[in-house]
């Protein structure tokens, strides 16, 4: 199947064809003739899947068709986000769609000056927003929804991981009721599957892939290393391939901080991006990551799904996350579009119980690599699994690259 046969408007599809998009994923095929056909979607479908594209072009499609719905000055679709990153992503994607229309997206999140998206706000068909800085303008009259003929939650499990389904019950309400609703999930768990009923009409579920699997393209491995450890046996693996793009996750703020400037410190050029950061520093961040000014980005959970960033050939956790579905976002940042990725994580005595999580989630017993002088788990109580081991969880002991992950290097 190919993005011809959806039936898109000549000036959608002429932007699908520049952007060198040629043939649909899973989700795309499966949801964007739903959403054309003027469906309520409920769609999961795991981290890396398209599923931007998937709400997009549909999305573009029903504007362009339904000029008559145009109010001056009054946006016709929204998409609600949980991160900052994820609303420029959207935007940029929007932008890319929409190039050979007359359509305006626009951004919004805090940690920016308020007065250029009041501005933007009267003049764009497309508003993507995390949820707390459109409350900040719905409150002060500065958003008008009434015209939203198409609506977007995405992310929507982690919009309550993050404390935000009051916000998006709020804002919901605030939308026309005539409207179309899709809703993107990587999870579907109770509170998601309550939220689709309270803001869809007989929708049709969508769902691709084992959404709490790691994609077949991402190959694993577990090291059990000592907290003190972790930073030399992060550099030993960056000298390694010097110049792969490698995305490192840490638990905290500061932690992410520490890991960076002692990367620096190593003459290894890292930058660190969390919430804490300025909204210029993030997006300085971001930009030199992208565009390989340096290629080492330091991150905490909240970038797990905001950073999409091609080419990511190896995803490292840092800190070996307590949640298995934040392990699941993670690493989803690497083995993305049909390219393969590598994931490391680092497992110290006190992340044991993580590591055993994640191994019951993902339905695999894990291989764990003892590094030199590491605080080795004793694994004698390790409880039973029935689905033994996976193949692709077991470094190859011979040739390629997968050798280069085995570090032998004593601290």
């Amino acid at each position: 199947m190919s993005f011809s046969q959806f039936g898109l408007s000549p000036a959608v599809f002429k932007a699908v064809e520049g952007a060198g998009y040629t043939t649909p994923t899973d989700i795309q095929r499966k949801a964007i003739p739903e959403a054309l056909a003027g469906r309520d979607v409920m769609a999961c479908a795991p981290t890396g899947t398209g599923k931007t594209a998937a709400f997009v072009l549909p999305m573009l499609n029903r504007l362009l068709n339904q000029p008559e719905s145009v109010q001056s000055g009054l946006p016709r679709a929204l998409v609600l986000t949980p991160t900052r990153e994820l609303a420029q992503q959207i935007e940029a994607s929007v932008l890319c769609f929409s190039a050979f229309t007359s359509l305006h997206p626009i951004a919004i999140y805090g940690g920016v000056f308020q007065s250029p998206q009041v501005q933007g706000l009267k003049n764009s068909d497309v508003v993507v927003a995390t949820p707390g800085r459109l409350l900040d303008h719905l409150r002060g009259n500065t958003a008008n929804l009434s015209a939203v003929e198409y609506l977007v939650v995405d992310e929507a499990d982690r919009m309550f991981d993050m404390g935000f389904a009051e916000d998006v019950q709020n804002i919901i309400g605030r939308v026309n009721r005539d409207r179309q609703t899709l809703l993107f999930s990587a999870t579907m768990n109770a509170e998601v599957r309550k939220l689709v009923a309270s803001i869809q009409r007989n929708p049709v579920f969508i769902e691709v892939g084992e959404t709490n699997k790691p994609v077949e393209s991402v190959t694993q491995y577990f090291y059990s290393v000592s907290s003190r450890n972790k930073i030399d046996l992060l550099s030993h693996i960056l000298s390694l391939v010097p110049d792969d793009t490698v995305l490192v996750f840490s638990r905290t703020k500061h932690g992410a901080d520490s890991v960076a400037r002692d990367l620096r410190r190593r003459r290894i050029r890292a930058e660190a991006i969390h919430s804490d950061r300025l909204q210029t520093e993030r997006d300085r961040a971001l930009s030199g990551f992208k565009c390989r000014n340096f290629n080492v980005l330091v991150a905490t959970d909240i970038a797990a799904r905001g950073i999409d960033v091609s080419g990511i050939s190896c995803v490292v956790n840092f800190d070996t996350p307590a949640a298995p579905e934040d392990y699941i976002h993670r690493i989803g940042r690497t083995g993305r579009a049909d390219k393969r990725g590598t994931a490391l994580t680092f497992v110290s005595r006190d992340e044991y119980d993580n590591f055993l999580r994640i191994e019951q989630v993902i339905g695999s017993q894990c291989e764990l690599l003892a590094y030199p002088e590491s605080e080795k788990p004793d694994t004698s109580a390790r409880p039973s699994r029935h689905t033994g081991h996976s193949s692709r969880m077991k470094p190859s002991s011979s040739g390629g690259r997968q050798r280069l992950f085995r570090p032998q290097m004593a601290v």
